[in-house]
């Protein structure tokens, strides 16, 4: 099994030829041996929202998702930090149609799970000053349609503003990383920062581009090497993605489905449109047609 991916991937190693670079090297060592789970997210969360974050546990997502069974949702995390404010890391193999939507929708739920909770904690000491802000961060494999109008930034950050300046904590921040357009900027230009680093990780698997990845940040090596010891057992893999590419399968074409419906829907209303205008021609058509006999019929007497 090793030979068959370290032709295709040379710079995979076994485990124990991994661990054995690892301590050889003690700052190595010592990360593999400190860097947990939840420190790795915690990392990724920092860098993307721009500000220090310690994660303190990991909750049940068990909020109602929009369109289950038409999700191209690939991994969906819910985290509470140290401050108490929650953290929805989302990645998606196909950008669902209006992301704005259905974030915000996502958004109310987590903010309303957490007034719910904070308030059965609270009892009568509850406040609202007890409510801490909600993060949603989405990370698309393929973007949906209107990120390619910004081929040159594939991160956008939204939260709420007034048009006055009037600050108001309104608690609700998103975060939308576009894969596909990072992968054409990052061939360009190269991994600029630690964040790029976390999103090539996130995003490639040709072997050239993971090779630059683990000159650059050899701390991704574990990552790596985890993923190389999943895939060493061959039935545990199979099984795992004859489910999930048959639930893709199942996803992509009812997806497909949707945005022809929406062209025929939009067929459909210019169609409409032409109709209306070609009936309103008639009237008018009709209504000179009346205005010349009447003439004629003036013109005779």
């Amino acid at each position: 099994m090793a030979g068959i991916l370290q032709k295709y991937f040379p710079m995979i190693r076994t485990r124990r030829e991994m661990l054995e670079v690892i301590f050889e090297d003690e700052r190595l060592s010592d990360m593999y041996l400190g860097w947990s789970e939840e420190q790795r997210l915690e990392e990724f969360l920092s860098l993307v929202l721009g500000q220090q974050v310690k994660i303190l546990k990991v909750i049940p997502n068990d909020s109602a998702r929009i369109a289950d069974e038409s999700s191209l949702v690939v991994m969906d995390i819910v985290v509470e930090m140290e401050d108490h404010s929650i953290a929805n890391v989302e990645v998606q193999k196909m950008g669902c149609r209006f992301p704005g939507q259905r974030s915000a929708c996502y958004s109310a739920d987590l903010l309303l799970r957490q007034y719910k909770r904070v308030k059965g904690e609270r009892g009568k000491g509850f406040s609202y000053r007890d409510i801490q802000k909600v993060y949603t961060v989405v990370l698309y494999e393929k973007s949906p349609g209107e990120f390619k109008n910004f081929p040159d930034d594939y991160i956008h950050h939204f939260s709420q503003s007034s048009d006055t300046g009037l600050a108001v904590n309104l608690l609700q921040e998103y975060c939308f990383i576009a894969l596909d357009i990072f992968l054409g900027i990052v061939q360009n230009k190269g991994i600029r920062n630690k964040l790029e680093a976390w999103l090539l990780f996130f995003s490639t698997d040709d072997p050239g581009e993971m090779e630059v990845l683990l000159e650059f940040y050899p701390e991704f090596r574990t990552l790596y090497e985890e993923i190389y010891e999943l895939c060493r057992n061959v039935e545990k893999v199979m099984e795992m993605f004859s489910k999930e590419l048959k639930e893709l399968d199942r996803n992509t074409v009812q997806y497909m489905i949707d945005e022809m419906q929406e062209e025929i829907d939009g067929m459909k209303r210019e169609l409409s449109d032409k109709d209306t205008i070609l009936d309103e021609r008639d009237q008018e058509i009709a209504r000179l047609k009346q205005q010349l006999k009447e003439l004629q019929d003036t013109s005779r007497k």
